[in-house]
């Protein structure tokens, strides 16, 4: 009965070692491998994500830097201009860094005047600073598109050169088949994660240059009304 027992083990464990190596083993790939079976269209994508990336926070970082605007800013200004303080009105105006201080000091400047000049100097000036926040965002709207369109341009590219080299050498077995079309398919999905990225953070970058214009209307609108105020 021991000797049976022995047997049946012995032919269990071959069978599990048969079946062991008859399974093949799943060969694991790096993030950076694949991205390398990529080939050269993979350079520009490079400089497309770095450009991205770079545009994004440098602008994300100058439209934060316009938006803070100081709560009590348009008190201090009314209540200078309310007394004809208009001298410590523009000093504050002049030293306060940000789109509504400048949109606010050249109204001051224009005080006297009537008030449909006033408006139109200070919305000048609005425009004005309006384009410096969405400098260089085109480029992202940009990239949102070309990206994708180098991703597919690899892709061609690669089935091209996969099916230009079955015509040479005659091989054409599934497995070099697939591993061709896997490997350039990987210049699609980055162009479109790129292009995904870039129009995700143009999107995010207008809807805060939106709230921004907000802010800037509000306190033209504020300034207006200051004027028309009886001084004291």
């Amino acid at each position: 009965m021991f000797y049976f027992l022995q047997v049946t083990n012995a032919i269990a464990d071959s069978t599990s070692k048969a079946v062991a190596n008859a399974i093949p083993v799943v060969e694991k790939i790096s993030l950076w491998n694949m991205l390398q079976k990529g080939g050269f269209i993979m350079y520009p994508l490079y400089f497309l994500l770095v450009a991205t990336i770079f545009v994004f926070f440098e602008r994300l970082i100058a439209i934060r830097k316009a938006s803070k605007i100081d709560a009590g800013f348009m008190n201090i200004i009314r209540d200078n201009i309310v007394t004809g303080n208009i001298s410590a009105a523009r000093n504050l105006a002049k030293n306060t860094h940000n789109p509504v201080a400048k949109m606010i000091d050249k109204g001051i400047q224009r005080i006297g005047k009537s008030i449909d000049a006033i408006e139109k100097s200070m919305e000048n000036v609005g425009k004005l600073e309006m384009y410096k926040m969405e400098r260089n965002l085109s480029i992202l709207s940009l990239i949102a598109g070309i990206a994708p369109m180098f991703g597919f341009l690899g892709t061609i590219v690669g089935m091209v050169q996969l099916f230009y080299g079955i015509a040479s050498t005659g091989e054409y077995t599934l497995g070099t088949i697939a591993g061709g079309i896997y490997t350039k398919m990987v210049t699609s999905a980055t162009g479109l994660i790129i292009g995904l990225i870039a129009y995700v953070g143009h999107n995010f970058l207008s809807s805060q240059i939106d709230k921004t214009a907000n802010k800037m209307e509000a306190a033209s609108a504020d300034f207006i009304d200051i004027l028309q105020e009886p001084t004291r």
